[in-house]
């Protein structure tokens, strides 16, 4: 399981309660407002319809107590646990127009952070044996990013930087308004490691040989790879080793299920990989208010 921290919690609170405003609003759920006796308790199970990665428990929990402080929940595994089609989850129990109120909101959050942290779950398979690590991006839904790159732990990834205040990333966009003020990068890097020192890694985007050369010689510490042909990557591999062999190198760009592991296997030592954020499927999970097997 991955750690939920202080950070999580607080992206949680923040996001939960913009999604119950956007969901509520003024009037509150009129349906069950009008329908539903406040004394009526009731007790619902999440249910897994397809296999996949656990994930987002805490977040579900916070929504319904928001609404309903003494809701009672009870899971039957963790998050980042593999759960299979008809699995029972978990169960809660609270004053059922609460409950109802806090379906599909739950609901949303769960299966989003469970389908990233499935899709992330089956790219790491793909890199199974091989000396290579899977990253993250900052191509997030605005808002989401933290709990989805915690989804992303949960599916056995590693996060990149959380966002440009945590990490160095130069980039072609900041390489061609250099050169064109006359600073090449060799400066650049002089000028960071003079403003940072150590504090940051700095990482270089390269989409030629020619760069990542440069780059190697300029003393960058990780170079992305980027939408390079694999022959070049490997090319890539045999320069670094040559020239800077404690250097990482990261492939990033065009990267998919079904050639993520060639990747791997030109020698790189890192992938990043914003489908698992910006396109992973929501993960089929349902509440149902109904008798179910106990867990």
């Amino acid at each position: 399981m991955a750690d939920w921290t202080e950070v999580e919690e607080h992206a949680a609170r923040r996001l939960v309660e913009l999604a119950l405003e956007e969901d509520l609003g003024q009037p509150g759920d009129i349906t069950s407002e009008a329908l539903i006796a406040g004394d009526w308790q009731g007790t619902a199970w999440f249910v897994a319809r397809q296999p996949g990665i656990l994930c987002g428990q805490k977040v579900a929990e916070r929504v319904l107590r928001c609404l309903e402080s003494q809701a009672v929940f009870q899971w039957a595994c963790s998050d980042g646990s593999l759960v299979t089609a008809g699995f029972v989850c978990g169960q809660v129990r609270a004053p059922l127009k609460k409950l109802l109120s806090a379906e599909r909101t739950m609901l949303n959050f769960l299966q989003r952070l469970s389908g990233i942290a499935t899709l992330t779950k089956h790219f790491v398979e793909r890199l199974q044996g091989l000396r290579c690590v899977l990253l993250d991006t900052r191509k997030t839904a605005p808002g989401w990013r933290i709990l989805e790159k915690y989804a992303v732990r949960c599916g056995g990834g590693h996060n990149h930087r959380r966002g440009l205040y945590d990490g160095i990333l130069i980039k072609d966009n900041h390489l061609a308004a250099l050169r064109e003020r006359g600073v090449d990068l060799a400066e650049a890097i002089r000028q960071l490691r003079q403003r940072f020192g150590s504090r940051y890694p700095i990482e270089v985007e390269a989409d030629t040989l020619d760069l990542v050369a440069q780059a190697l010689r300029a003393g960058a510490d990780i170079i992305l790879l980027d939408n390079m042909p694999l022959e070049v990557m490997k090319e890539a591999v045999t320069l670094r080793d040559q020239l800077a062999p404690h250097v990482s190198l990261e492939a990033s760009g065009g990267i998919t299920l079904q050639n993520v592991r060639a990747v791997a296997e030109t020698g790189v030592d890192r992938i990043s990989v914003g489908a698992v954020t910006h396109s992973a499927p929501a993960l089929d999970i349902a509440l149902e208010y109904k008798p179910s097997p106990q867990i």
